[in-house]
């Protein structure tokens, strides 16, 4: 053991002399690259050595004979590295170390030749570990033959021998690693934690595709070729009133030169959980979408009558800053959620109030406030896209509002209803945008930052930007 640390000591030495008086410091280009490829070197063959040291000993006594509770807490203290690089190196000893039989003759470790490849300095810890990595997690359906044939090809490739691993393992193409994805397809919704659920899980190709299409449609509509039929504004009559769209100078409103400046600071990826959204709600409302429990699937939110009273005070009946508070609660995840998001859910759905007296239910009311499938129908037709200026989201991809709030006697007409996105409906009563109806002709009005002079604007249909048509002819 004395001469094994001795050796080691000289090695040290002789680092320490390259260290030196700033020896590195004049090499020149190519010196430096030769320096570069004798430090990797022993840099490998270092980290053979702590493995080798491990693996040959005993692997429960050692440790406690350190006084250390496991291994990876010795190499912690021994060679200082931090976790994560003390659980790489044990669990390169676990794949190198060669057990003891009865006879006390060590047996073939689980990598024989890739170990004797990481002992000649051919191969480090971490090129072992992204070697073995893929193979290790299929060990369990290969053959004898086709183990040790992986641990030959593997410490081949890591000497530059460049065997081919894929005619190996792969011998039929792309059917079984389909069968690979068949079987680790899945989703998992994890528990409700600081407000949010998250979402672990592994989609197929053709699912991804899916739904990286359906997120570009939602997130891009226009996509390439000719531009979609979009929403533009025109002045209405009278800098308060919002009577009526002005025939004259339109083409010198910067609002509909310029139908994009809207400032939507929502990241890539809440974009895409916005769009998601969308997906859900349309699939929930299809008529192809199975039932649960004999009806739609519905997604429930229970709130305290009280609460939504006191929380609708905010703008278009969302809510927001202008409520009084209060909570509602969503059965699923048990969520606690502000009272705007109920409002939000009951204004494109169905209001149930539930009466109870100390625990039995006494009587039960339902309130119809679900636009049907013509209602729906109508108000695309009348608008297109989401009302918001710069959203080109299609109107048959929104929720509907209700303009006046049905709790405030509005009615479920398409007089009062009006295409609005997931996000821009949800934040509706914080966002400073405001929506009314002029004789059934909605028309909006944008914060400050978007308008200075917060004029009320009628939207209307241009087939194409900038070019507006009284009266488009058919075409056949």
């Amino acid at each position: 053991m004395n001469s094994i640390a001795e050796l080691l000591d000289r090695v040290i030495a002789d680092l320490d002399t390259v260290l030196s008086d700033d020896a590195l410091a004049g090499l020149s280009d190519a010196d430096r690259v030769t320096v570069l490829q004798g430090a990797g070197a022993v840099f490998r063959r270092a980290e053979a050595v702590i493995v080798e040291t491990i693996a040959t000993g005993d692997a429960a006594d050692f440790p406690h004979s350190a006084g250390c509770r496991g291994l990876n807490e010795l190499l912690q203290r021994t060679v200082s590295v931090d976790v994560r690089g003390a659980s790489r190196v044990d669990r390169v000893v676990e794949l190198v170390r060669r057990p003891v039989s009865l006879a006390g003759e060590r047996m073939p470790p689980r990598w024989s030749e890739l170990r004797l490849a990481l002992l000649d300095g051919v191969v480090g810890v971490a090129g072992f570990l992204a070697a073995t990595g893929p193979i290790e997690k299929v060990w369990d359906r290969l053959t004898v033959d086709q183990r040790l044939a992986a641990d030959v090809a593997l410490a081949g490739c890591a000497r530059g021998h460049g065997e081919d691993l894929a005619s190996m393992f792969d011998p039929d193409g792309e059917e079984p690693k389909d069968e690979d994805s068949r079987r680790r397809r899945g989703i998992t919704i994890g528990r409700l934690t600081h407000g949010v659920h998250a979402i672990r899980g592994y989609l197929t190709p053709e699912v991804a595709a899916q739904l990286q299409l359906i997120l570009d449609a939602i997130l891009n509509p226009k996509g390439d070729g000719a531009p979609m039929p979009g929403v533009h504004f025109a002045p209405s009559e009278g800098a308060g009133a919002g009577a009526g769209t002005g025939a004259d100078g339109d083409d010198a409103d910067p609002f509909n030169s310029d139908p994009r400046c809207v400032l939507d600071d929502r990241t890539a990826s809440q974009k895409r959980h916005d769009a998601l959204a969308m997906v859900f709600a349309i699939a929930a409302r299809h008529n192809d979408m199975p039932t649960l429990g004999g009806s739609a699937p519905v997604l429930v939110v229970n709130v305290d009558a009280k609460d939504l009273v006191g929380g609708m005070g905010g703008k278009g009946g969302m809510g927001g800053a202008g409520g009084n508070g209060g909570w509602a609660t969503i059965p699923g995840s048990g969520a606690h959620v502000p009272v705007s998001v109920a409002a939000h859910v009951g204004c494109t759905g169905t209001i149930q109030r539930v009466l109870f007296d100390e625990g039995r239910i006494i009587g039960i009311t339902t309130t119809d406030r679900v636009f049907t499938v013509h209602q729906r129908r109508a108000i695309i037709a009348r608008d297109k896209e989401c009302l918001i200026p710069g959203c080109h989201v299609p109107a048959s991809w929104c929720e509907i509002h209700h303009v006046v709030e049905h709790a405030r006697g509005g009615p479920t007409h398409t007089d009062n209803g009006v295409p609005l996105c997931w996000w821009h409906h949800r934040s509706l009563g914080t966002s400073g945008w405001e929506i009314r109806m002029d004789d059934g002709v909605p028309q909006v009005r944008g914060p400050r930052w978007w308008d200075p002079d917060e004029r009320w604007r009628t939207p209307r249909l241009s087939v194409l930007r900038n070019v507006h048509v009284r009266a488009a002819p058919m075409r056949v």
